[in-house]
């Protein structure tokens, strides 16, 4: 390093110079060394932002691009002894539900109530149907009925045999499209009404929106959402549904709440 001296100036005048040049020097290298840190700490950032947006991205694609199983045209669920039931949305639905998937060993759930939707608990080994996925069923149309809506707490439903649910009407009467003739002896069931909604985690359709009694959510999917009958429209409480559930859009949470009313229901340890 070449130094100068001022020989106008007296020895400790000259080092004086140089000992402020050398603070000011050392303060300009801190003030480098500060920006290239938070150069840094801006550039992490921005990548880790990056990579959560290209995440946000894939993962919305795949949901797009999930295939959907047939039954996610009706309300379904699994039951807690992984039994299939499907449910109509509205007449048409319910004329599809039990005129094509109700088969000989399947049961047939009901209430009486009007606007109530036909539900199929399906059977496919023809075995004795375990008493957990038959309450689980009549909760299941007990909640999707007009029950919801009207701010009952419990529904009497009725279950059949597909042989006994036809479309063939007594004398001078009419059976509207949805609707059909129930005859025969029936089983009662007094229904509690109970809805969670999760992603199901199965083999045959994992990451699909599932909702039905909180029994077989639980079960079925590890992350849910317990509903109560309440005050936040169907509207606002999807959209908190999705965000919880890490969903891109609410367009099956919507499709998978009854009419009426809700609140998140605290969960229960």
């Amino acid at each position: 390093m070449k130094i100068v001296l001022d020989l106008d100036k007296t020895l400790e005048e000259n080092a004086g110079g140089y000992f402020d040049k050398a603070k000011k020097a050392r303060k300009k290298i801190d003030g480098a060394r500060k920006a290239v840190e938070l150069a840094k700490v801006r550039l992490e950032k921005s990548q880790q932002k990056k990579e959560l947006e290209e995440k946000k991205q894939f993962e919305a694609q795949a949901q797009r691009s999930r295939k959907k199983a047939w039954y996610e045209k009706f309300r379904w669920f699994f039951t807690s002894d992984g039994l299939l039931v499907i449910s109509g949305k509205d007449a048409s639905s319910n004329e599809v539900v039990i005129k094509k998937h109700a088969e000989k060993d399947d049961l047939v759930f009901h209430t009486d109530m009007a606007g109530s939707p036909f539900t199929v608990l399906k059977n496919p080994g023809g075995k004795e149907v375990p008493v957990l996925s038959r309450d689980e069923a009549a909760v299941f149309t007990a909640t999707f009925s007009k029950a919801w809506v009207q701010g009952l707490r419990y529904v009497d439903v009725f279950e059949v045999n597909p042989g006994q649910v036809t479309k063939e009407a007594r004398a001078g009467e009419y059976v509207a499209k949805g609707s059909f003739m129930v005859y025969g002896k029936r089983k009662n069931h007094h229904a509690s009404l109970s809805l969670a909604i999760g992603l199901y985690e199965g083999k045959e359709n994992p990451g699909a929106v599932m909702s039905g009694p909180e029994s077989a959510v639980r079960k079925h999917c590890s992350k849910h959402v317990s509903l109560k009958q309440g005050s936040s429209k169907k509207g606002d409480i999807s959209k908190k549904i999705m965000k919880y559930l890490g969903l891109h859009s609410n367009d099956d949470v919507l499709a998978s709440l009854p009419s009426g009313g809700f609140d998140i229901q605290k969960d229960k340890k």
